[in-house]
């Protein structure tokens, strides 16, 4: 059975269940995941003792953000849309990640998940060697991608085939626009010369990029290259701690299944499609184990 026949399957009323979006669930979540942040930022900026510690669970907290754009471009968190937009915007700003220039990228990859000549998550390979594994999982390469990003579409050179034409002066716009904050974030840093963004937020998401990149490529390493959902894409069993963080994505392969799920309805949708999911793993130090193993 493949996620089609899974989605057919439903009744009516599931589906409909399934998929009604609730402002006041996103906004607790939000408020819990940013209030984190808020806490955290200020303890390290008033140099607290110990605060070098916080730098790191600062950093995961940060980069995890990337799970909330991700949803926000689905336009599901939220059941009001601007606030879906208006959230994806802070967040591609503290993640140099345009919002609609992913939402491009990310609806490309929902719609030819795992196919090579199509899904563009797969133009950047994953890696096959130990040398390339370590590589991937320092963040350098995906932080040197969102600043080429940012500064080829701001340049209004944007070539990406999921790009449509209509949406080039977007992407453009959004790029100019988010360098122009960082540019007032440097300025006003420089006119108060403090380094406090350095340790609140730059420091702290250079440090937290591999706890990123080791929860990301679970969702699709070593998948095959098929059309059906529920065996291209991994869902991953975890702590509630990750899934609260991840805001409920190692659910990969259900959110690949019927994407108009929101997250918070997620488990739900797991408890009736488990039984035909065919990549699942139990935790993501299994995962990579086995991955590792694989590449040696």
């Amino acid at each position: 059975m493949d996620h089609r026949t899974v989605i057919a399957s439903l009744t009516s009323e599931e589906r409909n269940r399934l998929t009604a979006k609730s402002d006041l669930a996103g906004l607790l979540q939000l408020a819990a995941h940013w209030g984190s942040i808020i806490l955290l930022g200020w303890l390290i900026a008033l140099r607290t003792p110990l605060w070098p510690l916080l730098v790191i669970p600062q950093g995961i907290l940060i980069v995890f953000l990337f799970t909330l754009q991700h949803e926000s471009v689905h336009r599901t968190p939220f059941r009001t849309q601007w606030l879906n937009d208006c959230v994806a915007r802070v967040c591609s700003v503290l993640l140099v990640l345009p919002s609609d220039w992913f939402r491009y990228f990310h609806l490309a990859h929902h719609r030819f998940t795992q196919d090579p000549e199509n899904d563009p998550e797969l133009m950047s390979p994953k890696p096959e060697t130990m040398q390339q594994y370590l590589v991937h999982l320092s963040g350098i390469p995906v932080w040197w991608s969102h600043i080429k990003t940012l500064a080829i579409n701001a340049s209004g050179r944007c070539s990406d085939t999921f790009v449509p034409a209509k949406g080039h002066r977007k992407v453009r716009s959004e790029a100019q626009m988010m360098i122009a904050v960082y540019v007032c974030m440097i300025a006003v840093s420089v006119y108060l010369e403090t380094a406090v963004l350095v340790y609140i937020w730059i420091l702290p998401a250079l440090l937290g990029q591999p706890f990123l990149r080791i929860y990301l490529l679970a969702e699709h390493g070593r998948c095959p290259y098929v059309a059906n959902m529920l065996e291209n894409s991994r869902t991953t069993t975890t702590t509630w701690l990750v899934r609260k963080l991840a805001w409920n994505m190692p659910y990969h392969a259900e959110h690949h299944a019927y994407p108009s799920v929101p997250f918070y309805r997620l488990p739900e949708f797991h408890a009736l499609i488990e039984t035909q999911l065919r990549q699942t793993e139990d935790g993501y130090i299994r995962f990579h184990t086995k991955y590792i193993e694989r590449i040696r």
